[in-house]
């Protein structure tokens, strides 16, 4: 499996690639919080692998704000993505999107 997050979501295309890219993504949040033991970061910055939020309930709030906007947007949201895709990318952006 690619440990490069962008990597693994553009191979999103069924139940099993997704379940497989939500297990990444845990995995990089839980190494993000491994270096910041070491390496306290920044306030008001992302973290050491570009985490914004440090809690589920932002998290999800966050994925669900990118999916609200990106919903219309032809670029973001291309008409007949794979829905096992548009579902990776709301919680890829999660991620990053503030």
């Amino acid at each position: 499996m690619p440990r490069d997050l962008n990597k693994l979501l553009s191979l999103v295309d069924d139940e099993e690639s997704y379940v497989a890219f939500i297990a990444a993504l845990g995995n990089d949040y839980a190494e993000e919080r491994d270096i910041e033991r070491t390496h306290p970061p920044v306030p008001y910055i992302a973290g050491a692998l570009g985490w914004q939020h440090g809690s589920i309930d932002a998290f999800l709030e966050a994925a669900s704000a990118w999916g609200e906007s990106t919903f219309d947007n032809p670029k973001l949201n291309p008409q007949g993505i794979n829905p096992w895709q548009r579902c990776a990318r709301i919680l890829y952006a999660g991620k990053y999107y503030e």
